[in-house]
């Protein structure tokens, strides 16, 4: 399966979740997606991935120097963790975010 269509199978995924109420699930399935798009933007710059797990190359795109300070701030939420009562310590759509993500890294 290429990996435009892992996205938007990780995506389908999300928005299932969210809609039964696991937004847990559905942050998750957000982070998958946005690594996938991580993955294939090293690729193009000629980088080998350093590690498969979404989260790490969430943290490794916070310092590329050729991302603008919005996409930055992106990827910071998609790996901020959540509080005790299981909530994001901000108010942001991490579905809405990490498409937000995936498209700018692939265009």
């Amino acid at each position: 399966m290429n990996f435009q269509k892992q996205i938007e199978q990780e995506f389908a995924l999300a928005e299932q979740a969210r809609a039964r109420g696991n937004e847990g699930q559905a942050r998750v399935c957000a982070r998958r997606a946005a690594g996938i798009a991580i993955r294939e933007y090293l690729t193009r710059r000629g980088i080998r991935p350093p590690s498969a797990s979404a989260y790490d190359l969430l943290n490794l795109l916070k310092d590329d120097p050729l991302l603008s300070p919005d996409l930055k701030r992106l990827a910071d939420h998609l790996t901020l963790r959540v509080t005790e009562e299981f909530k994001l310590p901000i108010e942001a759509d991490l579905l809405a975010e990490a498409r937000q993500l995936c498209d700018a890294l692939l265009k």
